[in-house]
This record gives structure tokens, sequence and C-alpha cells, in this order.
């Protein structure tokens, strides 16, 4: 449809898998799988439903008959009524006991969970296989020394395959918030109009005992351990929130980790993945932008704020019931999810082809590495009989003449030659170059780097090793 407006999640960013999840397809075979549920539970629990009538329901759960329950919503402004009213034509004998005692929020809610929940499990296969691909690179670059910064200033070395574990460190603090969530999910169950299952309770003519078996097998039969104890008409709001802080989390770790890659490649010492013919400038034939990782920040920034939307709604909720929440949910959670989904696959994709270049860090790393390497240097000559004192006057006098020739003359750092000219230091030329060893440098960081994978992510990886080999392609 070129003449109306399309999302760009579906059409750009989201995968298949995730679409599919949302659709109308999931949506209403879920209602039709819910009220089924129900029929089921209330005839094991003594209402007149016979066998045949499940047996009818059982055999239209997924040929949903769109163009009927459309043509009914026109008439009746009702989406639920609609797809009532829909699912009966297809079920003559059992039209009369579809959706008997519930009210909208069971099926839309208990759907809403449920696709929720599916959506959760599509995210934390690709958050593990993010968290995996990082390891082997962090594994594979432990001992590459290369500069490090604090406030984009050069500081003291540590390695790249260091640096991967402070990606690796966020994404797992995702991982953990994320499953405590999939964890503590449940149905909303069917509570009736206002949360209190009077209907229900009506039905069974006053029998509390039955009414107490409603939730737990209807939970049962949909795959959930258990219901949600209380609730008003809705289940609460707070749910959509504890999941959406989920995704802008992720969202913020992938930001963190692309922004670091552009900076990296712009340094050219670390690149994202370039394709054959990929362009990266309409003008500039020569450019290769870091498009991959810019789109990461991109969306990111989108889900980040879009995280908002269900805390408001949660704010906002009045008593047992409103309905501002309907209109905002059915973009806020769907839009987060999918854009999540094409960051993950956007992540993967990007570590999955980082290029690696030792000889540009190391050039780096040797125009700043005189200035770290002064407190070393000092201690060799104080071996070789200096006085301290005056060893740490002179070296910063040479420390700021040799800053001088880098930033006002635009001349290499000499800083070495100065040193070694100073008989002060009693140190060759030959001497200090042969101490400018970076991994000198580098403190516990490729020790640290082993201990995080060998204690903490081999072991969260090897108990998730089911999810772990997913192969994902972006769309462009």
């Amino acid at each position: 449809m070129t003449d109306r407006y399309v999302s760009p999640l579906q059409g750009r960013y989201a995968s298949r898998e995730m679409q599919q999840i949302f659709s109308e397809d999931m949506k209403f075979s879920t209602w039709r799988r819910l009220w089924i549920a129900l029929a089921e539970t209330e005839q094991a629990l003594g209402l007149n439903i016979t066998d045949e009538q499940l047996d009818e329901m059982r055999a239209h759960v997924t040929d949903i008959n769109y163009d009927v329950a459309r043509a009914r919503e026109k008439e009746v402004r009702h989406d639920v009524m609609s797809h009532v009213y829909a699912f009966g034509v297809q079920c003559p004998k059992a039209k009369g006991i579809i959706h008997l005692g519930a009210t909208s929020c069971y099926v839309g809610d208990n759907t809403d969970l449920i696709v929720m929940h599916e959506a959760l499990k599509l995210v934390r296969k690709k958050l593990i296989n993010v968290i995996a691909r990082i390891a082997d690179f962090a594994e594979a670059q432990k001992d590459q020394p290369t500069l490090a910064f604090t406030h984009f200033q050069p500081a003291q070395p540590t390695t790249v395959g260091k640096r991967a574990t402070l990606w690796l460190q966020e994404f797992a603090m995702d991982l953990e918030d994320l499953e405590y969530v999939m964890g503590t999910l449940k149905l909303l169950g069917s509570k009736g109009t206002t949360g209190t299952q009077a209907s229900f309770l009506e039905l069974f003519e006053g029998d509390q005992e039955k009414v107490d078996r409603i939730d737990p097998m209807i939970a049962e039969k949909m795959g959930f351990d258990a219901c949600y104890p209380v609730s008003g008409q809705t289940y609460s709001r707070k749910v959509d929130t504890r999941a959406m802080n989920i995704l802008a989390g992720i969202a913020a770790s992938a930001h963190k980790f692309s922004n670091d890659i552009r900076l990296l490649q712009h340094l050219k010492e670390v690149e994202e993945p370039f394709e054959k013919s990929q362009i990266g400038s309409s003008a500039m034939a020569y450019k290769r932008n870091p498009m991959r990782s810019e789109r990461i920040a991109s969306l990111s920034r989108y889900v980040i704020t879009d995280a908002l939307n269900p805390a408001l709604t949660s704010a906002e909720q009045w008593f047992e019931r409103t309905l501002d929440d309907s209109a905002n949910k059915r973009i806020a959670i769907a839009e987060g999810f999918l854009a999540i989904d094409g960051i993950l696959d956007l992540v993967l994709n990007v570590v999955d082809g980082l290029v690696v270049y030792p000889k540009v860090i190391y050039r780096h790393m040797m125009a700043e590495l005189p200035f770290m390497a002064t407190e070393n240097i000092m201690m060799d000559a104080v071996k070789a009989g200096g006085d301290r004192q005056e060893l740490h006057e002179r070296i910063r006098t040479l420390s700021m003449e040799a800053g001088r020739t880098v930033k006002q003359e635009g001349g290499d750092n000499d800083l070495l030659e100065r040193i070694a000219a100073d008989p002060a230091f009693n140190l060759t030329l030959e001497e200090l170059q042969a101490a400018m060893d970076p991994a000198r440098y580098t403190g516990r960081a490729a020790v640290q780097t082993e201990n995080y994978l060998k204690n903490v992510i081999r072991p969260l990886l090897e108990e998730r090793k089911d999810q772990i080999g997913l192969e994902v392609t972006i769309n462009v």
C-alpha cells in the first residue's frame, strides 16, 4: 500500500517473528483460545455446556472471519462483542455460551499479557545471543592493549576485551531484570466487571469454592502458573510499566554500546561491518559512516522515551477502570517491542562483523604512552641513583614542553627523546623505548576480562545454552 502510511518498524526494523507476535492473527486466535478455556472451565465446574459446543469452538480457533467481525464493529462500535458475534456465526451451537460471565477485559487483557510474555521470550533469546557474541569478542580481544578514555580524554590504557566487558555487564543486568519480570508475569484471569467475580458467583449459585477454581484452571490451560490475586476490571497497568522499563534498560545499554562503536570508528580503531556495495555518503564516496550503530542509537532513544507512555497510563487509571489506556496501549506496547527487536538484531549484526585495527590502536597508544609512562620512568631513574623530587619536577617540565610540541607545532610526541637527553635521568633512549610495551600499562585488564567471562558470563550462558545460536538478518 504505497498510498498509505506504513510504520517503519514493520518495513525496515522489526523481525517477522516479533511482528507475528503482535499480529491480528495472534490476537484474535488467542481471544478464541481464551473463550474455549473459559467454556471448558465452566463445563468442568458443572455448567450446562456440551462437548459438541466445545468441539465446534475448537474447530474455528484460527480461521477467523474478519469480514464479519469488521462489519459488525462498524455497527456496534465494540471490538470484543463484534468478535463474539463473528465466532458465534461460525459456531451456531455454541453461540449462546461464548463469553459466558466474562467482561471484555477477559479476552483483551489476558491476551495482552500472553502476547507480552511471548514478546519477552523473543527479546530474552536475542539478548542472550547478544551477550554470547560480545563475550566471544571480549575473549578474542582480552589481550589487545588500547588507549582508554575518561571524559574522552586519553587515560590509562586498557584492553579492547576489557572495554567489551563493560557492554556485557550492562546487557547482563538487563537479562537479570527481564527474567525477573517474566518470572512474575501472571494472567488477569476472569474477574468480571469490577474485579469482584460477581457474575460467576451468580452463575455458580453462590458456590465460593467453584468460583475460586476458575482462575487457576484458566491459567493452567493458557500456560501460566497463576493469575493476579486481585484486580479491578483490568490487570494493573503497572505491569506494562515494568515490561517497558525492561525494554528501556536494554535500549540504554544498546545506545551506550553504539556510542562507543561510533567514537571508535571515528578514531579508525574499530569499525562496524561495511558491505562491499554499501554507500556511506551520497556526496562523499570515500566515507564509511557507522550507520548501523547510528540506527541503534536512534531507535534506542525512541524506546527509552516510549517507556513514559505506560507509566503515565498507570498513573492516570481511575478506580476500577477507565478507557483512556486502550488507544495508547495499542501503540506504545507493540511499537516498543518492535523497536527493541530491531535494536537487538542490529546489535547482533554489528558485533558479528566488528573489525579491529591493532596498528591504528598502537599508533594512538604510542602518541600518548610516554606521558602515561612517566611514573614508571621516574621510578627506573630513582633506581639508577636519581632524586625523586628533582626528577618529578624535571619530568613535569619536559612533559609540558613535549605537549606544546604536539599541540602548538603539530609535531610528534618527543618526550622520550627529551628525557634521554636530560642527564638527571641517566637513561638512554633505547632503555626508554624498551619500556614502552603497551601491555605493561594495562594493569589487570586481561585478567579481569578472563575472570569475568569465566566466573559470570560463561556460567550464565551455559544455563541458557538452548537459546544460543540465533542468526538474524537486517532489512536495510
